[in-house]
């Protein structure tokens, strides 16, 4: 009894003194469980003196969901959890998590969660508590101030409910839900998030359980992702070589379909399929009238199987969100299946990647419903597509894919995958995953307690990788923003830099140059010498690696000793500034004398094609000689003498007493090069068909 009043007691100093006010300005369910606490005849059982005020209230809901008391929740938490997870520094945020990640996971099985205002207002009750969990813990902001979330603990609570949020995706989708409020999650825009995804939801149920494209999709029990070219006002154009033909496009998990329009009705679908290893290519193209190229709102689909390139258009007065976002969802689709295949995922696992594809484009949807959020990349919100280019995306594929093969699944024969989200094996999973604790198959002790994605109190491998991702990712960012800072415009100007960066290893191969032209003869000889002496003795890899060692020693002083002072910048000249009329005649220069080069080369393989077929016998003969010669000098001596011979041959060529010699021995090759004739080459046109429909 001296417990409860003493409880009692508290709340109501906790009241009066207003310390939540700091949570909502004005009175809600907060105030509402507090009075009723106070009370209460049992508010000893429904208060941990551990935790602070408003995660008590949130573990309180939990209790009410699991149907057992607070005291009951704490027990079976100190049963199984192990004595690191328990220590005090963190033994009020892992009983909340160990509590919330329960209670998420009874919740989750319940048809249409996500349209229960109190679901959602809990999760995020249960963000804001997780960052105050103790009793000692401060409120992170001010008093009148509206309640926000930062991201260590969306990124904690929200990939708990795997419709909401995964491990990888979870900071960028954070990011643009905060991109205008400062870095802090509101409420009024995390709702509106889980709003929009309860209509995605919607939507995919309805696309998937229509009648729509049912013949070919029931072999493989394809799913509906999004469909396009509905609307008249926004039609989708295919183009295939120079016909162009509206239509509607549908994306399922499988494959995507092109239906051409015709008067009244759609044509037969055109499948371009997306699972199978057929070396497909997806990436943004231009289009125009008449072949040009000038609107950058297509996407090009290439395959095997195909004879040639289709490009889908997406046109719209202004930007290409459309583009982008197709894009996206089509190489989401494609790279969930090349992550199946690379890994062998089958069966129950291979569902759940798909899954997972399928619930980053229903998330991408939700977002696209919100006013509230800036700018932001497609890809970076698809599971799949930001693996595919983060660094050490690799690593979390195989990380997801281990993961996956280590989880115990029941295989239900009774349950349809495809037939609505109560089945989906991610959310499925994850739910069963965190009722089950006790499970045999995992170690309490090293693994902590596991819900889908996360650990109680601890952090599970593709957090560990995830996390050292977005680490380099970060680096990267950086060395991009410096690459960025120092492109210039202008080919004289990049030139001069060049010229410049390049200039110790020219200085180096002018003073090379010096001694192969045996300008100082006495440095000549002397590198000549101590040259022949490396090659004999087969040192040449031995000078190779203290080359490389001299580099290695010097970039390391060089760090030592310039640590914590300013990068020296680059200082050059930049050159005179041209006129229109001067840069097109230095591009004309430019491409004339690219020409001259493509043409020499076309003539050195030519006059090679005309030795090798004998068009000219007495220089093929000459050089059938030579060839044999060095066949028999590559067969029978060693390489070390080989080289010595190459390099004294080369070295000496310019020498004092060779001079005379080897220019004579070139004049004469050069006469026998040009006097080789070129093999006939007939150009012909290639008539165009062009297709019709």
């Amino acid at each position: 009894m001296a417990l409860v009043n003493k409880t009692r007691n508290r709340l109501e100093d906790l009241v009066r003194e207003g310390s939540f006010k700091w949570l909502v300005g004005n009175r809600n369910s907060f105030w509402e469980e507090i009075e009723e606490i106070s009370k209460s005849p049992s508010a000893g059982k429904n208060w941990i003196n551990e935790l602070s005020p408003v995660a008590n209230i949130v573990i309180r809901k939990c209790s009410r969901i699991l149907d057992a008391s607070m005291s009951d929740l704490q027990e079976d938490f100190n049963a199984v959890a192990s004595d690191s997870i328990k220590e005090p520094s963190r033994y009020a945020r892992n009983l909340l998590e160990y509590c919330c990640f329960r209670a998420l996971a009874l919740s989750t099985h319940v048809m249409g969660y996500l349209a229960d205002k109190k679901f959602r207002r809990l999760t995020f009750d249960m963000m804001l508590a997780w960052e105050c969990p103790a009793a000692s813990s401060q409120p992170l902001l001010n008093v009148n101030e509206e309640a926000k979330v930062g991201l260590d603990a969306f990124s904690r609570i929200a990939p708990a409910i795997p419709i909401i949020a995964n491990v990888v995706i979870s900071s960028n989708l954070f990011e643009v839900l905060t991109s205008l409020s400062g870095g802090r999650l509101q409420y009024s825009v995390y709702e509106k998030y889980l709003i929009g995804l309860e209509r995605a939801i919607k939507k995919l149920k309805t696309q998937t359980e229509s009648s729509l494209l049912s013949t070919l999709r029931s072999e493989r029990r394809e799913t509906i992702v999004d469909l396009d070219g509905t609307v008249t006002t926004q039609p989708v154009l295919e183009h295939i070589g120079t016909s162009t033909w509206p239509g509607r496009l549908t994306l399922t998990d499988h494959a995507l379909y092109f239906e051409p329009l015709r008067v009244v009705s759609y044509d037969k679908a055109k499948r371009y399929d997306l699972a199978d290893d057929l070396k497909q290519i997806v990436k943004p193209e231009l289009t125009g009238p008449w072949g040009t190229r000038l609107f950058d709102k297509a996407v090009l689909f290439k395959s095997i199987s195909l004879s040639e390139p289709v490009v889908m258009e997406f046109p719209e007065l202004k930007g290409h969100t459309r583009r982008e976002y197709w894009l996206a969802i089509i190489q989401e689709i494609l790279f969930v299946h090349k992550f199946i295949r690379k890994f062998q995922i089958t069966g129950v696992e291979r569902e759940e990647a798909l899954w997972r594809a399928i619930l980053g484009i229903l998330r991408l949807q939700a977002i696209q419903e919100l006013n509230s959020v800036g700018p932001f990349r497609c890809d970076a919100l698809l599971t799949f597509s930001l693996c595919d280019h983060l660094p050490g995306g690799d690593l979390i594929l195989e990380t997801m894919a281990n993961m996956s093969s280590l989880k115990e699944i029941e295989k239900t024969t009774n349950s349809a995958v495809g037939s609505g989200m109560y089945s989906i094996s991610a959310m499925g999973l994850a739910s069963k995953l965190g009722l089950g604790f006790a499970s045999s198959s995992i170690n309490q002790k090293n693994a902590g307690l596991l819900v889908g994605e996360i650990a109680v109190g601890d952090v599970t491998p593709l957090e560990n990788v995830v996390k050292e991702s977005r680490s380099c990712y970060e680096k990267l960012v950086l060395a991009q923003e410096t690459v960025a800072g120092v492109k210039v415009d202008g080919i004289d100007t990049n030139l001069a830099i060049m010229k410049e960066l390049l200039f110790p290893v020219t200085e180096i191969g002018s003073r090379l140059f010096s001694l192969f032209y045996w300008e100082e003869p006495l440095k000549s000889v002397g590198f000549c010498v101590a040259s022949t002496y490396v090659i004999i003795r087969g040192w040449l890899g031995y000078t190779v690696a203290s080359l490389l060692l001299c580099i290695a020693v010097f970039m390391i002083m060089t760090r030592i000793f310039s640590h914590g002072q300013p990068i020296e910048e680059i200082k050059i000249i930049a050159p005179p500034s041209k006129n229109t009329m001067e840069q097109l005649l230095a591009v004309q220069n430019a491409i004339s004398q690219l020409e001259e080069l493509i043409q020499d080369g076309n003539i050195i393989l030519l006059k090679i094609r005309a030795l090798l077929l004998s068009i000219f016998p007495q220089a093929s003969e000459k050089c059938a000689l030579v060839l044999l010669a060095w066949a028999l000098i590559l067969a029978f001596l060693p390489v070390k003498y080989i080289s010595l011979l190459v390099f004294l041959e080369a070295f000496t060529r310019y020498s004092p007493p060779r001079r005379a010699m080897s220019e004579r021995f070139q004049r004469r090759l050069r006469e026998w090069w040009f006097s080789v004739p070129a093999a006939p080459v007939v150009l012909q046109r290639e008539k165009e068909d062009k297709k019709r429909r």
